[in-house]
């Protein structure tokens, strides 16, 4: 229990302050339980052109539905779902359907005008909004009890280097995109490179004094007398060092990700392991309670070998619903995709809480969505969107739910307020009239 917590007990006991030097020493004093807070934490994944809907869809509303072929492999946690049908991205204006589908998806905003060409649709910039995450992590930063190092981690998977409307979904305020980071080695060195340098550091200094002990009685009492000073000088370093350490102890081991694996469309399945087992330290160790974590980009065209697939994949989702084939392979790489995030719950469900208090996936809502309904109509109607976990939030889980072309604006409202963030709109104000999503609770 720490000191913060242990005074927080007292003024709730009503103990004086005259008595806090005894009974602050007493370490088996618990806060009471109803004081303590559970954690929240929120994840949104992206993947792109739109999905298959016979193939993603429950035919069942309720709780009493079954998973179509693509979310199979999220069997496991089928009581932690919210299959959220019928959203829709009602925000118009500039761009073409990708643009404002990513754009718009976590902002509910229009884009800027710009000079961004997309399709035959007029041109378009930055979005003119905040995202969600990032408006969750300014609330969350806001307060000293849920105050993270980071604050946010954008992470992602070969998403191109280029920046323009197809590739940022997060947005820090209008016109102020942010870049993910889908080198792994450079999330890591973001993570945990302070650490490492200071190890390395150290090592350094073990050696130093090693060789100050070796030269000093071969030296003269002068220049003994300049080792001494530099021999002191290294302790306080080694002292500065291991103070350092302490205060920033993570708590767990530090990943270890396979070297040598190049940002290349045939390791993606690689790049997207390496990423997850980062997301799970950056949570376990506090690091952060917002998260996104992006495949790609909108119109991304990776080619996905592993399974069997040739053709790009923006290219497929032009195929029209008639070509079996072209859907059987949409169907395949939408699976792929659900069977990351059921890869990423899994680690979350198994990595307990360091405080006791269940497991990571218990404490974390995940959002998996796109910025299509369906890649070959580009509509922004029916916009997957999937939900797992949501009881931080006090979401009830476990259903598939049907909301028949509501602004996802309300979607995004009622993330703000399972956080305690009480907005009274998000993004477009005329989207948000008929306030949350009702039924969640």
């Amino acid at each position: 229990m720490s000191f913060a917590s242990r005074r927080e007990f007292l003024r709730t006991a009503g103990l004086s302050a005259a008595a806090l030097p005894f009974v602050l020493n007493l370490q088996s004093i618990a806060a009471p339980a109803a004081s303590a807070k559970r954690k929240q934490r929120l994840l949104v994944m992206f993947s792109p052109n739109g999905t298959v809907p016979w193939n993603f869809w429950p035919e069942k509303t309720g709780k009493d539905f079954e998973l179509k072929p693509i979310t199979e492999s999220l069997k496991p946690f089928k009581d932690r779902m919210l299959f959220l049908k019928g959203l829709s991205n009602r925000v118009k204006g500039d761009g073409d359907g990708h643009m404002r589908g990513i754009g718009c998806m976590l902002t509910g905003d229009i884009l800027l005008p710009g000079n961004i060409q997309g399709g035959s649709d007029t041109p378009a910039g930055w979005c003119s909004n905040i995202s969600i995450d990032q408006e969750l992590k300014n609330h969350l930063q806001a307060k000293d009890e849920t105050r993270t190092r980071f604050g946010s981690l954008e992470f992602g998977v070969m998403v191109p280097d280029r920046a323009d409307t197809w590739t940022r979904m997060s947005y820090a305020g209008a016109n102020k995109p942010i870049t993910p980071v889908d080198n792994p080695y450079q999330m890591f060195k973001k993570l945990y490179g302070r650490k490492k340098d200071n190890e390395v550091l150290a090592s350094v200094l073990d050696d130093l004094n090693a060789d100050l002990k070796a030269v000093s009685g071969k030296v003269s009492a002068a220049d003994r007398r300049l080792l001494e000073q530099h021999a002191t000088l290294v302790r306080e370093m080694e002292a500065e060092l291991k103070a350092d350490a302490q205060a920033k102890d993570i708590g767990h081991k530090v990943p270890e990700l396979e070297a040598g694996v190049r940002e290349e469309n045939d390791n993606m399945p690689k790049i997207s392991r390496m990423q997850t087992e980062l997301i799970v330290a950056s949570f376990l160790a506090d690091f952060t309670r917002v998260a996104t974590f992006q495949y790609v980009n909108s119109v991304g065209d990776e080619k996905m070998r592993w399974l069997g697939i040739e053709e790009g994949h923006h290219t497929l989702s032009h195929e029209g619903n008639d070509n079996k084939k072209a859907q059987e392979k949409l169907t395949k790489i939408n699976t792929w995709y659900a069977e990351q995030l059921a890869h990423l719950c899994q680690r979350l469900a198994e990595t307990p809480e360091p405080d006791g208090s269940g497991s990571l996936l218990d404490n974390t809502t995940i959002v998996w969505t796109n910025e299509l309904g369906q890649g070959n109509s580009h509509t922004h109607n029916n916009v997957p969107w999937l939900v797992i976990g949501g009881g931080a939030l006090g979401w009830k889980t476990g259903r598939s739910l049907d909301y028949k072309g509501v602004p996802h604006n309300r979607l995004l409202m009622s993330l703000a307020h399972g956080f305690g963030h009480e907005v009274k709109a998000f993004g477009k104000a005329d989207l948000c009239k008929d306030g949350p999503l009702t039924d969640l609770t």
